[in-house]
């Protein structure tokens, strides 16, 4: 099995993520896409779940009602030590190398399908730098907002992509405008 880290993030106009440790925005379908993306899995037929991997601080930011993300493993980095215990499906590594490690051993290859990059800031910007790094999906947000912490710079060298289970188009919600965007690293290796 090939390891692909799809990373998955909201951007506003000036690529702002978050404040405060929170969504500046409030837009319920584009967490519908995103829960959709991050827990859908292809083979039915097994009892395979998809993993998420964030930051201690994305961790943090997840209301204490949704964690851990459903029907997903979590993978939290983190180089301070965490209390999990009460928690299923929930993994600390202290660096992303650990944890592709645990991704790469076959006896976990049997238990997850995809893999999801969830943020934030420097997560993502580690990711993008991997050699696992395969697919952006990226919804842009077209409005500004004020932002404490910001998607960092795309590589020039990605290649937007159509999928076709990402809806097209303009789409609207709370009057405001949004568009979802693919784009894969062509330097990925199969």
């Amino acid at each position: 099995m090939v390891l692909k880290l799809n990373l998955i993030a909201a951007a506003c106009e000036n690529m702002g993520i978050g404040k405060d440790n929170t969504l500046p925005w409030n837009l319920r379908t584009e967490m519908n896409f995103f829960t959709r993306m991050t827990s859908s899995i292809i083979d039915t037929n097994t009892m395979k779940k998809n993993v998420v991997i964030m930051g201690r601080r994305t961790w943090e930011s997840i209301p204490d009602k949704f964690k851990p993300l459903s029907n997903r493993m979590n993978f939290i980095l983190s180089k301070s030590d965490l209390d999990l215990k009460n928690y299923r499906d929930v993994y600390s590594f202290k660096s992303l190398e650990q944890c592709l490690e645990k991704l790469k051993c076959p006896e976990f290859q049997d238990l997850y399908e995809s893999v999801w990059v969830i943020g934030g800031s420097n997560v993502y910007k580690e990711c993008m730098e991997s050699e696992h790094f395969y697919r952006l999906y990226l919804t842009q947000i077209l409005k500004n907002f004020e932002c404490d912490t910001f998607f960092p710079k795309i590589p020039d060298n990605l290649v937007t992509i159509r999928d076709s289970i990402v809806p097209e188009g303009v789409q609207s919600e709370n009057g405001i405008n949004f568009i979802y965007k693919v784009y894969e690293n062509p330097n990925f290796k199969m």
